[in-house]
Protein backbone atom coordinates (compact mmCIF):
# COMPACT_ATOMS: atom_id res chain seq x y z
CA UNK A 1 0.00 0.00 0.00
CA UNK A 2 1.04 3.35 -0.84
CA UNK A 3 2.41 5.63 2.01
CA UNK A 4 -0.62 5.93 4.33
CA UNK A 5 -0.38 9.65 5.58
CA UNK A 6 -3.45 10.85 7.18
CA UNK A 7 -3.22 12.51 9.84
CA UNK A 8 0.65 12.99 9.74
CA UNK A 9 1.12 14.39 6.18
CA UNK A 10 3.45 17.21 5.47
CA UNK A 11 1.81 20.34 5.70
CA UNK A 12 1.98 21.84 2.39
CA UNK A 13 3.55 25.10 4.31
CA UNK A 14 6.72 23.03 4.76
CA UNK A 15 8.15 23.37 1.71
CA UNK A 16 11.15 21.10 1.39
CA UNK A 17 9.58 18.14 3.54
CA UNK A 18 6.18 18.36 1.35
CA UNK A 19 8.16 17.98 -1.72
CA UNK A 20 10.76 15.48 -0.90
CA UNK A 21 8.02 13.36 0.35
CA UNK A 22 6.18 14.36 -2.56
CA UNK A 23 8.72 13.53 -5.48
CA UNK A 24 8.60 9.63 -4.04
CA UNK A 25 5.53 8.89 -2.36
CA UNK A 26 3.19 8.32 -5.50
CA UNK A 27 5.96 5.31 -6.39
CA UNK A 28 5.61 3.37 -3.49
CA UNK A 29 2.24 1.77 -4.88
CA UNK A 30 3.13 0.46 -7.97
CA UNK A 31 -0.11 -1.74 -8.46
CA UNK A 32 -2.29 1.42 -8.21
CA UNK A 33 0.28 3.64 -10.70
CA UNK A 34 0.24 0.52 -13.10
CA UNK A 35 -3.68 0.67 -12.66
CA UNK A 36 -3.92 4.25 -13.12
CA UNK A 37 -2.16 4.26 -16.47
CA UNK A 38 -3.15 1.00 -17.48
CA UNK A 39 -4.64 3.15 -20.78
CA UNK A 40 -1.63 5.48 -21.50
CA UNK A 41 -0.35 4.08 -24.60
CA UNK A 42 0.36 6.76 -26.53
CA UNK A 43 3.68 7.37 -25.66
CA UNK A 44 4.69 3.66 -25.41
CA UNK A 45 3.92 3.21 -29.10
CA UNK A 46 5.82 6.47 -29.83
CA UNK A 47 9.05 5.67 -27.60
CA UNK A 48 8.88 2.42 -29.34
CA UNK A 49 9.00 3.70 -33.01
CA UNK A 50 11.52 6.20 -31.61
CA UNK A 51 13.58 3.14 -30.48
CA UNK A 52 13.39 1.18 -33.32
CA UNK A 53 14.60 4.06 -35.53
CA UNK A 54 17.73 4.26 -33.51
CA UNK A 55 18.81 0.52 -33.85
CA UNK A 56 18.98 0.72 -29.86
CA UNK A 57 20.27 0.26 -27.26
CA UNK A 58 17.94 2.91 -25.10
CA UNK A 59 19.02 4.39 -21.95
CA UNK A 60 15.51 5.00 -19.93
CA UNK A 61 15.45 7.52 -17.11
CA UNK A 62 12.57 7.14 -14.86
CA UNK A 63 11.84 3.68 -15.66
CA UNK A 64 9.45 2.58 -12.89
CA UNK A 65 7.76 -0.26 -13.19
CA UNK A 66 8.89 -0.54 -17.08
CA UNK A 67 5.32 -0.01 -18.80
CA UNK A 68 7.57 1.36 -21.45
CA UNK A 69 10.36 -0.42 -21.50
CA UNK A 70 8.89 -3.73 -21.60
CA UNK A 71 7.65 -2.87 -24.95
CA UNK A 72 10.53 -1.80 -26.30
CA UNK A 73 12.75 -5.30 -25.55
CA UNK A 74 9.95 -6.79 -27.24
CA UNK A 75 10.45 -4.73 -30.43
CA UNK A 76 14.47 -6.37 -29.94
CA UNK A 77 15.59 -3.68 -28.57
CA UNK A 78 18.45 -3.51 -25.02
CA UNK A 79 16.90 -1.29 -22.49
CA UNK A 80 18.95 -0.08 -19.55
CA UNK A 81 16.47 1.88 -17.03
CA UNK A 82 17.25 3.88 -14.06
CA UNK A 83 15.25 4.83 -11.66
CA UNK A 84 15.24 5.65 -7.61
CA UNK A 85 11.87 3.47 -6.48
CA UNK A 86 12.86 0.36 -5.62
CA UNK A 87 8.95 -0.79 -5.26
CA UNK A 88 9.03 0.63 -9.01
CA UNK A 89 11.90 -1.64 -9.98
CA UNK A 90 10.40 -4.27 -8.08
CA UNK A 91 7.51 -3.99 -9.72
CA UNK A 92 9.56 -4.22 -13.19
CA UNK A 93 11.09 -7.23 -12.33
CA UNK A 94 8.32 -8.99 -11.59
CA UNK A 95 6.34 -7.50 -15.22
CA UNK A 96 9.85 -8.50 -17.04
CA UNK A 97 9.91 -12.56 -14.87
CA UNK A 98 6.39 -12.81 -16.55
CA UNK A 99 7.82 -12.69 -19.97
CA UNK A 100 9.98 -14.45 -22.16
CA UNK A 101 13.85 -15.09 -21.87
CA UNK A 102 14.37 -13.30 -25.03
CA UNK A 103 12.60 -10.48 -23.97
CA UNK A 104 13.84 -10.58 -19.98
CA UNK A 105 17.71 -10.57 -21.13
CA UNK A 106 17.30 -7.35 -23.11
CA UNK A 107 16.33 -4.90 -19.99
CA UNK A 108 19.03 -3.91 -17.54
CA UNK A 109 18.14 -2.37 -14.36
CA UNK A 110 20.00 0.82 -12.42
CA UNK A 111 18.82 1.78 -9.07
CA UNK A 112 19.98 5.33 -8.67
CA UNK A 113 19.19 9.07 -8.65
CA UNK A 114 18.82 10.02 -12.18
CA UNK A 115 21.00 13.17 -11.51
CA UNK A 116 24.61 11.15 -10.68
CA UNK A 117 24.13 7.62 -12.02
CA UNK A 118 26.74 6.80 -14.55
CA UNK A 119 27.04 4.28 -16.52
CA UNK A 120 30.32 4.82 -18.87
CA UNK A 121 28.38 3.40 -21.89
CA UNK A 122 26.38 5.74 -24.79
CA UNK A 123 23.27 5.22 -26.40
CA UNK A 124 21.87 6.41 -29.43
CA UNK A 125 18.70 7.46 -27.99
CA UNK A 126 17.58 8.79 -24.24
CA UNK A 127 14.76 9.12 -23.15
CA UNK A 128 12.56 10.70 -19.62
CA UNK A 129 9.15 10.02 -20.22
CA UNK A 130 6.10 10.78 -18.58
CA UNK A 131 7.02 14.03 -16.51
CA UNK A 132 10.35 12.60 -15.39
CA UNK A 133 11.67 15.92 -15.49
CA UNK A 134 8.88 16.96 -13.27
CA UNK A 135 10.96 16.49 -10.66
CA UNK A 136 14.13 18.00 -10.71
CA UNK A 137 13.32 21.05 -8.72
CA UNK A 138 16.41 24.01 -9.33
CA UNK A 139 18.77 24.95 -11.46
CA UNK A 140 21.69 23.08 -10.41
CA UNK A 141 19.32 19.70 -10.43
CA UNK A 142 18.26 20.14 -14.45
CA UNK A 143 22.60 21.35 -15.01
CA UNK A 144 23.47 17.51 -13.27
CA UNK A 145 20.54 15.55 -15.08
CA UNK A 146 21.46 17.60 -18.34
CA UNK A 147 25.12 17.12 -17.74
CA UNK A 148 24.42 12.62 -17.16
CA UNK A 149 22.34 13.05 -20.14
CA UNK A 150 25.18 14.71 -22.65
CA UNK A 151 27.49 11.95 -21.18
CA UNK A 152 25.67 8.76 -21.98
CA UNK A 153 24.68 10.13 -25.47
CA UNK A 154 26.17 8.40 -28.64
CA UNK A 155 27.10 10.55 -31.70
CA UNK A 156 24.33 12.34 -33.57
CA UNK A 157 22.06 10.56 -30.55
CA UNK A 158 19.06 12.45 -29.14
CA UNK A 159 17.70 13.26 -25.92
CA UNK A 160 13.89 13.11 -25.73
CA UNK A 161 11.55 13.23 -23.45
CA UNK A 162 7.77 14.80 -22.82
CA UNK A 163 6.32 16.94 -20.17
CA UNK A 164 3.25 18.32 -18.90
CA UNK A 165 2.32 22.32 -20.17
CA UNK A 166 1.60 24.32 -16.63
CA UNK A 167 -2.47 24.50 -16.79
CA UNK A 168 -3.67 27.66 -15.34
CA UNK A 169 -6.90 25.46 -13.84
CA UNK A 170 -4.20 23.96 -11.61
CA UNK A 171 -2.41 26.75 -10.73
CA UNK A 172 -4.85 28.48 -9.61
CA UNK A 173 -7.13 26.02 -8.13
CA UNK A 174 -8.22 26.99 -4.46
CA UNK A 175 -5.90 25.48 -2.38
CA UNK A 176 -8.45 25.39 0.53
CA UNK A 177 -11.00 22.76 -1.36
CA UNK A 178 -10.52 19.55 -2.62
CA UNK A 179 -11.89 18.57 -5.79
CA UNK A 180 -14.38 14.90 -6.35
CA UNK A 181 -13.49 12.42 -9.05
CA UNK A 182 -15.41 9.58 -9.59
CA UNK A 183 -15.42 6.53 -7.86
CA UNK A 184 -12.77 4.01 -8.88
CA UNK A 185 -11.94 0.08 -7.60
CA UNK A 186 -8.55 0.10 -6.64
CA UNK A 187 -6.46 -3.02 -7.40
CA UNK A 188 -5.81 -3.49 -3.14
CA UNK A 189 -9.20 -1.48 -1.45
CA UNK A 190 -11.75 -2.01 -3.41
CA UNK A 191 -14.08 0.34 -4.15
CA UNK A 192 -12.85 3.90 -3.31
CA UNK A 193 -13.92 7.48 -3.26
CA UNK A 194 -11.45 9.81 -4.40
CA UNK A 195 -10.23 13.64 -3.77
CA UNK A 196 -7.67 16.00 -5.22
CA UNK A 197 -6.28 19.19 -3.67
CA UNK A 198 -4.06 21.64 -5.24
CA UNK A 199 -1.33 24.55 -3.86
CA UNK A 200 0.99 25.99 -6.65
CA UNK A 201 4.54 27.89 -5.22
CA UNK A 202 4.48 30.40 -7.75
CA UNK A 203 8.46 31.46 -6.76
CA UNK A 204 9.31 27.65 -6.45
CA UNK A 205 7.29 27.07 -9.75
CA UNK A 206 6.08 23.72 -8.00
CA UNK A 207 2.86 22.27 -7.84
CA UNK A 208 1.93 20.50 -4.65
CA UNK A 209 -0.79 17.81 -5.06
CA UNK A 210 -3.06 15.58 -2.46
CA UNK A 211 -4.52 12.49 -3.51
CA UNK A 212 -7.00 11.68 -0.97
CA UNK A 213 -8.49 7.96 -0.64
CA UNK A 214 -11.57 6.68 1.09
CA UNK A 215 -12.49 2.83 1.03
CA UNK A 216 -15.93 2.40 1.15
CA UNK A 217 -15.34 -0.78 2.74
CA UNK A 218 -14.56 0.37 6.00
CA UNK A 219 -10.77 0.63 5.37
CA UNK A 220 -8.87 3.69 7.35
CA UNK A 221 -8.46 6.69 4.40
CA UNK A 222 -5.16 7.53 3.89
CA UNK A 223 -3.73 10.90 1.21
CA UNK A 224 -0.36 10.26 -1.00
CA UNK A 225 1.15 13.51 -1.70
CA UNK A 226 2.99 14.31 -5.43
CA UNK A 227 4.83 17.19 -6.20
CA UNK A 228 6.06 18.59 -9.52
CA UNK A 229 7.74 21.53 -10.74
CA UNK A 230 6.14 23.21 -13.32
CA UNK A 231 8.16 23.96 -16.26
CA UNK A 232 7.23 26.38 -19.09
CA UNK A 233 8.32 25.94 -22.67
CA UNK A 234 10.49 28.63 -22.85
CA UNK A 235 12.13 28.04 -19.67
CA UNK A 236 12.45 23.98 -20.77
CA UNK A 237 14.30 25.52 -24.26
CA UNK A 238 16.40 27.96 -22.46
CA UNK A 239 17.83 25.18 -19.84
CA UNK A 240 18.59 23.01 -23.13
CA UNK A 241 20.40 25.78 -24.75
CA UNK A 242 22.43 27.14 -21.76
CA UNK A 243 23.16 23.30 -20.94
CA UNK A 244 24.69 22.36 -24.20
CA UNK A 245 21.55 21.34 -26.20
CA UNK A 246 21.05 21.83 -29.89
CA UNK A 247 18.69 21.33 -32.82
CA UNK A 248 15.69 21.25 -30.79
CA UNK A 249 12.71 20.04 -31.78
CA UNK A 250 9.71 20.15 -30.02
CA UNK A 251 5.56 18.46 -30.78
CA UNK A 252 2.51 18.71 -29.79
CA UNK A 253 1.59 15.28 -27.70
CA UNK A 254 2.88 12.11 -29.59
CA UNK A 255 2.17 13.28 -32.63
CA UNK A 256 4.18 14.70 -35.49
CA UNK A 257 2.16 18.20 -34.97
CA UNK A 258 3.83 21.61 -34.45
CA UNK A 259 2.66 23.14 -31.11
CA UNK A 260 -0.59 25.01 -30.53
CA UNK A 261 -0.68 28.17 -28.43
CA UNK A 262 -2.74 25.59 -25.62
CA UNK A 263 -1.01 22.03 -25.79
CA UNK A 264 -1.47 19.47 -22.41
CA UNK A 265 1.36 17.66 -23.18
CA UNK A 266 5.01 18.55 -25.58
CA UNK A 267 7.59 16.31 -26.77
CA UNK A 268 10.93 17.66 -26.43
CA UNK A 269 13.97 15.80 -29.05
CA UNK A 270 17.61 17.65 -28.92
CA UNK A 271 21.12 16.45 -28.93
CA UNK A 272 24.38 17.34 -27.22
CA UNK A 273 26.29 20.22 -29.02
CA UNK A 274 29.65 18.46 -30.43
CA UNK A 275 28.18 14.89 -30.44
CA UNK A 276 27.17 14.95 -34.55
CA UNK A 277 29.23 12.50 -36.31
CA UNK A 278 31.99 13.90 -38.40
CA UNK A 279 33.14 11.96 -41.34
CA UNK A 280 37.18 12.55 -42.17
CA UNK A 281 38.45 13.88 -45.73
CA UNK A 282 40.38 11.55 -47.22
CA UNK A 283 43.83 12.67 -48.04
Amino acid sequence: MARRVRGQEPELTQRGLAIDVGASAHYEDPDYYDFAYRDRRDDVAYYTRLARLSGGPVLEYGVGTGRIAVELCRAGIDVTGVDASRPMLEALQRRFAREPADVHRRMHVVHGDMRGARLRRRFPLVIAAFNTILHLRERKDFERFFSAVREHLAPAGRFVFDFSVPHPDYLGADPRRTYGAPRFRHPKSGLVRYRERFEYDAFQQVLSMELHFLPERGDSPWMVPLTHRQLFPQEAEALLHYNGFVDIRWTEGFTEAVPGPHPDSLVVSCRAAGKSVRRSKKR
